[in-house]
């Protein structure tokens, strides 16, 4: 099965390529006195330590952070990294694997659109409080315009491939691919309220449920089957 990380190669990992030599005097220092052994090396060992240092801090982390844990300057992770916020993204993608392997549990069995689609909110809105890596890919916490991320393209990618991993038969409920787009970007905007606005007390649990297959229940069915 395709990994999610495959899906948005593209976009998770910028690496820039500069002068051998500037990267092979980089690489002996620092790194913990384990100097990586290629670029590709060194993009993953930045990449993990971010992904650490997010899970030990809950929150959004910058090439400051990550550098001083490698034990190299700023410059190093620059060099492979031009931003935070692709760092983060790298980081963010790097961790989702896991929890989609996590949902496949949490929706195994549910054939029915509508109880798939709410165990599945349900789910990621339980483990993004959890899960601050996945927070960030879908909030766009790593970013200034806080907005755009939960439809930013990574976002779109994790949604249809949340979506397609469901045992849902789509195209017997009247699914094709653009509307399968649709109901995704529906579902982040969605998901997207509930990280802005809890509500007071949030919803949680039986009640969440209930809400969400009343409301967001009646726009899957909306769909007409074939």
């Amino acid at each position: 099965m395709i990994t999610f990380a495959e899906m948005v190669e593209r976009v998770a990992v910028v690496v820039i390529w500069g002068c051998d030599s500037v990267r092979s005097v980089a690489r002996r220092r620092g790194w913990g006195g384990s100097p990586p052994d290629s670029d590709e090396d060194a993009s993953r060992r930045i990449v993990a330590a971010a992904v650490d240092l997010i899970g030990e801090t809950g929150a959004a982390i910058g090439i400051a952070d990550v550098a001083e844990s490698l034990g190299v300057i700023r410059q190093t992770v620059y060099r492979y990294f031009p931003s935070a916020d692709a760092l983060m993204r790298a980081a963010a993608i790097a961790s989702v694997d896991g929890f989609l392997d996590r949902l496949d549990h949490a929706v195994a069995g549910l054939g029915d659109p509508v109880e798939a689609m709410v165990e599945g909110i349900v789910f990621t809105l339980d483990e993004v409080r959890r899960t601050p890596h996945l927070g960030i890919l879908l909030t766009g916490a790593y970013s200034d315009i806080h907005p755009d991320g939960m439809l930013s393209s990574e976002a779109r990618v994790f949604g249809r491939t949340m979506i397609r991993r469901f045992d849902v038969d789509w195209a017997r409920y009247g699914y094709d691919d653009d509307a399968l787009d649709e109901l995704v970007e529906y579902v982040l905007r969605t998901m997207q309220s509930f990280f802005v606005s809890p509500g007071d007390p949030p919803r949680e649990g039986d009640d969440l449920r209930r809400y969400l297959t009343r409301w967001v229940g009646s726009a899957i069915a909306a769909q007409s089957p074939l």
